[in-house]
């Protein structure tokens, strides 16, 4: 009868709970009466359930079919631009990086990240764009052992420039969306009360570590429970997104390379946060559809980006001549990864004088590969003008809504 009963209870999944606690807004607060009459008093704060040692996740066939061929076609991505000679890995990183901090309405464009990762500071949304980049090399060079203080770090990279002051701990104050900013008694989603965050934390990290479930669906639902436990005042969209570039490459999916997963996720953002609306309400299908439906997405506009990124590569070989040996071929390679360059970024990138990178940035100029930015003679940059047209085709691809049925 126990038995029977246990296999009966892991066929649905729990839905979140809520507890009451008190709000109150301090005297100084400059607002009316109306105002702190509705944001005093009682509030519903969610309670997230406890899911490392729930049996199984209830999937249709189809679904659990689905994101098996979604996975299948990640290994094949990972495989077949994994090894290829020219760095696509840090391009569909920042590709990536790019369409994870769209959904969360920060944009710039590919030139404007590409000046932000070499040191300019004159566009906010960059410099953030420019952390995420961080977030996610941080959260897969630390996917071999994937925990809380990992999540912190991967935290931290994205957001220790832009806001230090809410880095290296989880979040000490109650938090929602939507609403006002007086008080959560009208918000859309109420998070855990902060001192739920820690044991919430703990059993997802236990929860990631298991073995013994489909990896696809493992890797939805945990996103899915670390958004609903939204550990961070600010960034918990971009980090929880990372974490499933840690798992995709601790689960042994992807090895080589980003899929872009989050430009699948940007073609429909209203779909994806009504998938973590239904997650909460017990329903772990939905959100498993679409991340499955995602990587498929993420993968067709990956590919045409490589595409395009191979036959301006080729157009470069057809107008540049230089010796086989010379610097000229490896700057085209680092274009690839960081589409502004100085001379000192390729001095120290290639480990040549001053003089062979001016050479080199000299010929790349005469085949019109590069084009110099401003007329200063100090600090001088070159950019990649049909790289960064590629990148920005990515981000337009992403971005497109579906159409009205």
């Amino acid at each position: 009868m126990t038995d029977k009963t246990r296999k009966t209870d892991t066929s649905t999944w729990p839905k979140i709970e809520t507890e009451s606690h008190d709000w109150d807004i301090a005297p100084s607060v400059m607002i009316s009466r109306n105002q702190r009459r509705q944001h005093t008093g009682p509030y519903e704060a969610t309670v997230p359930p406890a899911i490392a040692s729930i049996q199984n996740i209830p999937l249709s066939g189809d679904t659990l079919a689905m994101s098996e061929d979604a996975l299948a076609s990640a290994v094949r991505f990972d495989a077949e631009f994994g090894y290829d000679i020219t760095p696509f890995s840090a391009l569909l990183l920042r590709s990536e990086s790019a369409s994870s901090s769209q959904i969360e309405n920060l944009t710039a464009s590919a030139k404007a990240v590409a000046l932000a990762e070499i040191g300019d500071t004159s566009r906010p949304n960059a410099q953030i764009i420019a952390g995420n980049v961080k977030a996610m090399k941080a959260a897969i060079a630390l996917a071999d052992n994937i925990g809380n203080e990992e999540i912190l770090a991967t935290h931290r990279a994205l957001l220790e420039k832009s806001a230090p002051e809410i880095v290296g701990a989880f979040r000490k104050q109650q938090v929602w969306i939507g609403g006002t900013s007086f008080g959560p008694h009208r918000a859309d989603f109420v998070a855990p009360h902060h001192t739920r965050v820690p044991s919430a934390m703990d059993d997802l990290v236990s929860f990631v570590s298991r073995d013994d479930l489909p990896i696809l669906p493992q890797i939805a639902v945990a996103h899915a429970q670390f958004e609903t436990i939204h550990p961070f005042p600010d960034g918990n969209g971009r980090t929880g997104r990372a974490l499933m570039h840690s798992l995709l490459r601790s689960k042994g999916v992807t090895q080589h390379v980003t899929v872009p997963v989050s430009a699948g996720l940007l073609t429909d953002v209203a779909r994806y946060f009504d998938t973590l609306g239904h997650y909460r309400d017990g329903n772990p299908e939905a959100i498993v559809q679409f991340v499955a439906e995602a990587l498929f997405l993420a993968i067709e506009n990956g590919q045409q980006l490589v595409q395009e990124i191979r036959d301006v590569r080729t157009s470069w070989q057809d107008r540049i001549k230089a010796r086989s040996d010379s610097s000229v071929w490896k700057i085209m390679d680092l274009l690839v990864r960081q589409p502004v360059i100085t001379s000192p970024l390729v001095q120290t990138e290639l480990l040549i004088s001053t003089p062979n990178a001016l050479r080199a940035i000299k010929k790349l100029e005469e085949a019109r590969a590069i084009v110099e930015l401003g007329k200063s003679s100090r600090n001088r940059k070159w950019a990649a003008p049909e790289i960064l047209s590629a990148l920005d085709h990515f981000a337009e691809r992403s971005g497109r809504r579906n159409p009205p049925q």
